[in-house]
């Protein structure tokens, strides 16, 4: 592969990076999975080496530069063997913080984006709700102003880091009337009075990230902590949504590639009828057929992530990158745990692991019917 996109910092970054997963993480990732959780201190050992300080100024803490580094840690991540602790670094690093440093005031950065991009807290995003995931405009979490205060009313599902956050920027209504232009993001810290964390989800895949259900009862928080602008939350929600969509997108062509290099390694290996399974035709046209949809996902991808970094507009093509690459990486896991054949179905063997980890991508983050309504009403549709 030639990475044309990438600068030679970013190549040196992946490297520390890659190096830092095979340390740190793959020898631990089994034995987290049995325990169902990650340990926390990974976020201050990654902020240590600057994991989270790519693409956030340096002011702040950060080493400046641009969504290429948040890609390389994708990538990167799509390879450490827990798809749970690539979800709680990368929420914490691509999702949350940026928010932070897009739409936060000097003194919110001091508070959450510096101490964030050193992994001294951990940041959670909370948007979905138990009657509204993609249907952003429905959430009924409330926040209502009294004073120099909001007070928040509401509840939270399927939320990323949601156990363990130290702080929560959430999506509330603060004027209902005006349906979803009536939005805002409220941060909220885990010690505030009538915040709770109702209970920690048990998942298909993701196994070692910690998905929280949250309940607000009366919090209040001071009105210094609203994130950019009041009823502005929506438009400021749609820009975190890019930067997930494309970071999924990145990371699930990895991800597939790793599955394919795993598998072609097996077939090599494994015989049967008295020669290597990858010799069989069959095996083999499969194996083209993947590595030819894992380069298509890689180039459409690469140049969604171009166009972003560059500042077009490019919804339409993060969305048609999100479509691609995670459906993709589905299919292709499904096919690598077929070649594996009963062993793929065995919980020894890391292929079906990236399966289950894998399934949640075209689902979270949007699902690829949301994007295809993005694609279609951008034609006039």
């Amino acid at each position: 592969m030639i990475d044309r996109i990438f600068d030679e910092e970013h190549r040196i970054f992946r490297r520390q990076v890659a190096r830092w997963v095979s340390q740190e993480i793959r020898p631990y990732a089994d034995a987290w999975e049995r325990e169902g959780e990650f340990p926390a201190y990974l976020f201050e050992k990654a902020g240590r080496i600057g994991l989270f300080a790519g693409g956030f100024p340096e002011t702040y803490g950060g080493a400046g530069g641009d969504f290429r580094y948040h890609a390389v840690i994708s990538e990167e991540l799509a390879r450490c063997g827990s798809g749970g602790v690539r979800a709680g670094l990368g929420l914490h690093g691509y999702v949350a913080l940026p928010a932070i440093a897009k739409f936060g005031t000097h003194d919110q950065k001091k508070r959450y984006l510096e101490p964030g991009i050193k992994g001294r807290n951990m940041g959670a995003f909370a948007v979905t709700e138990p009657d509204a995931g993609s249907d952003v405009g429905g959430i009924r979490t409330q926040a209502r102003r009294q004073g120099s205060d909001w007070i928040i009313n509401g509840t939270k599902t399927f939320i990323t880091n949601g156990v363990r956050a130290h702080f929560y920027i959430v999506a509330c209504k603060t004027a209902p009337e005006k349906g979803h232009k009536g939005l805002s993001q409220i941060i909220v810290d885990k010690n505030s009075p009538g915040f709770q964390v109702t209970g920690k989800l048990d998942k298909l895949g993701w196994r070692t990230s910690d998905t929280g259900e949250l309940l607000f009862e009366d919090v209040r928080v001071p009105a210094e902590n609203l994130l950019g602008e009041v009823n502005r939350g929506f438009y400021q929600i749609m820009h975190g949504f890019q930067t997930e969509r494309l970071a999924m997108a990145v990371g699930s062509t990895s991800a597939a590639q790793y599955c394919f290099d795993l598998t072609l390694t097996y077939a090599k290996q494994r015989k049967a009828f008295g020669r290597p399974i990858g010799q069989f035709q069959v095996n083999r046209h499969k194996f083209a057929d993947m590595l030819t949809w894992i380069e298509a996902a890689r180039q459409l991808t690469y140049h969604a992530l171009w166009l972003y970094i560059n500042g077009h507009e490019c919804s339409d093509e993060i969305a048609m990158s999100k479509i691609f690459a995670c459906e993709m990486a589905v299919k292709i896991a499904d096919m690598c745990i077929q070649i594996h054949g009963g062993y793929g179905y065995m919980m020894e063997y890391e292929i079906q692991r990236l399966w289950r980890d894998l399934r949640i991508m075209p689902i979270g983050g949007g699902t690829t019917e949301i994007q295809k309504e993005i694609i279609g009403k951008s034609l006039g549709l």
